[in-house]
């Protein structure tokens, strides 16, 4: 078992990766996990077939 006192690394974080796909996410509004896809999609299809006014 190994303890990490608090302290990760990530290489992504340290290239600015990370920060870059955040602001690309806010700035077009879509998720680029594919998670967040799945989410967003899911979303669109409830409210395309529940919420017709």
């Amino acid at each position: 078992m190994v303890k990490k006192y608090g302290f990760s690394f990530s290489w992504k974080r340290l290239l600015g990766i990370s920060g870059l796909k955040n602001k690309i996410s806010r700035k077009t509004g879509v998720p680029l996990t594919k998670g967040g896809i799945e989410r967003k999609i899911g979303r669109m299809i409830i409210n395309l077939f529940f919420n017709k006014k």
